[in-house]
């Protein structure tokens, strides 16, 4: 008789998971100031960047760097007006994130 020291085998992973699309978005939230950002976007809905630059207290361009990154990840959105740049979090990338991460 055999024995496993963890237990149970859980669930196969899911076979049509993009692992590298995955690998991207959690690199993006991977940092706590991405992930900061992030949750404070998705508990105001849409934010500024001059507000944004207030919820962590680190450098203007330091937070650019950041917000830089979720978007690439395609976890936020910004549309500017004429001076400034709205940010918010892109849901049906979120959700994505969410199904993939649950999937594993």
């Amino acid at each position: 008789m055999t024995s496993s020291c963890c237990g149970p085998t859980p669930a196969q992973a899911r076979p049509d998971i993009d692992v590298a699309d995955l690998a991207a978005m959690c690199k993006a939230i991977g940092h706590p100031a991405r992930l900061q950002l992030l949750r404070h976007l998705i508990a105001h809905g849409e934010c500024y960047f001059g507000n944004l630059a207030e919820v962590l207290p680190l450098a203007p361009s330091t937070i650019s760097k950041h917000v830089s990154i979720l978007k690439e990840a395609g976890l936020i959105d910004g549309s500017s007006d004429v001076q400034r740049v709205c940010y918010c979090v892109n849901p049906a990338r979120l959700d994505q994130l969410k199904s993939l991460v649950s999937g594993l």
